[in-house]
């Protein structure tokens, strides 16, 4: 029986560990994918860390990783010749969905309740091989980077917290520099943002958001945060807020620097319930129209992510910063939560 190398969540707690395991066999409707490449996410962070969220929703033993590209080297008996098939080069949805539910037939399937999420819910790809859905499947150019095609996934959050609001010729803040905030700047300058201002702690993703195409990027804490970031929009405040961080302080901040009337889309995720929130006069008071971002819209997305990619509109390699083999994942994970880091790729095999 054939083995292959990966990296689990062996049990709970703080870590991963490195194993051989058996390579999955494809279920009737699944194709199974040599993985070429696979990136780091910030949900894999957080279950390396095993917080809080990790503990409510993990269950190991779990193969981790959820962003990837790879071949197709196996499919299952009922998957049509019309389909995704062996030696097609894809990247993955890792949202799996139900497609019954009343959202899913309503067009709204990134928030299906059912969903199950690849290297969260069910094996993931941190490792040589990974079985997935035909479904979630999506078939890349011949010619993309392998590096570029394993971001697409994450890249989507980008696009999508992006197209929610309206930036055409609009003053855009993208609080948080983390992977997807640094995508989200050269996403709206490609959706024809007039002014980008991105804030970040990290000076190192600070750098990194003005290599991405922001205008000014600037640490929230400065003492003259407030006064360099409206000079930045003549002193009118933001008629966009992208908010990538899920820092309280961030959403916070930035509300206040939205002007009345303006539009927030929001992606980053709080750690917790914000007591001191001023809902009235952030939001309500000042007419503020706030939109939640969930994953990706399937497949809508996906279709904006190749024509913002094939177009040249939006260079990925950029953000680019580190690469590994996979196994050196743990210095890989350790460097991307560090916070000195764009997105990370690893490389299975040697």
């Amino acid at each position: 029986m054939d083995t292959m190398q990966a990296i689990i969540k062996a049990q709970p707690g703080p870590g991963f560990e490195s194993t051989r395991t058996v390579v999955p066999a494809p279920g009737p409707r699944d194709v199974l994918v040599k993985v070429k490449a696979t990136s780091i996410c910030g949900t894999d962070v957080h279950i390396y860390k095993w917080d809080r969220w990790s503990q409510g929703r993990i269950k190991p033993p779990l193969i981790v990783g959820h962003e990837f590209t790879g071949e197709i080297s196996a499919v299952g008996e009922q998957v049509r010749p019309d389909e995704p098939q062996v030696g097609d080069y894809i990247s993955a949805e890792s949202h799996i969905v139900c497609g019954t539910c009343q959202q899913c037939k309503l067009g709204r399937a990134h928030i299906c309740p059912n969903t199950r999420i690849i290297g969260v819910d069910i094996d993931g790809c941190y490792a040589e091989y990974v079985s997935i859905p035909v479904e979630n499947a999506w078939k890349n150019p011949p010619d993309m980077p392998v590096q570029v095609a394993s971001l697409q996934e994450n890249f989507g959050n980008a696009v999508h917290t992006v197209s929610e609001v309206d930036v055409r010729a609009k003053t855009v803040l993208v609080t948080g520099c983390g992977p997807a905030g640094l995508m989200a700047i050269p996403v709206a300058r490609a959706f024809g943002a007039e002014t980008i201002v991105a804030t970040d702690l990290s000076p190192y993703r600070l750098d990194l958001a003005q290599k991405a195409g922001a205008d000014l990027a600037i640490d929230p804490t400065a003492v003259d945060f407030f006064k360099r970031a409206q000079d930045a929009v003549r002193g009118k405040g933001f008629d966009v807020l992208i908010e990538m961080s899920g820092a309280s302080s961030a959403l916070k901040q930035g509300l206040g620097l939205l002007k009345a009337g303006g539009e927030a889309s929001l992606l980053g995720l709080a750690p917790g319930t914000l007591n001191d929130f001023d809902l009235n006069n952030l939001v309500i008071m000042k007419g503020v129209t706030v939109h939640g971002i969930a994953g990706r819209r399937l497949w809508q997305t996906w279709y904006q992510m190749r024509a913002l990619i094939a177009s040249g509109a939006v260079d990925l390699r950029p953000i680019i910063t580190h690469e590994f083999p996979l196994s050196r994942w743990h210095e890989a994970v350790e460097t991307m939560a560090s916070g000195r880091s764009g997105k990370i790729v690893m490389y299975p095999g040697e």
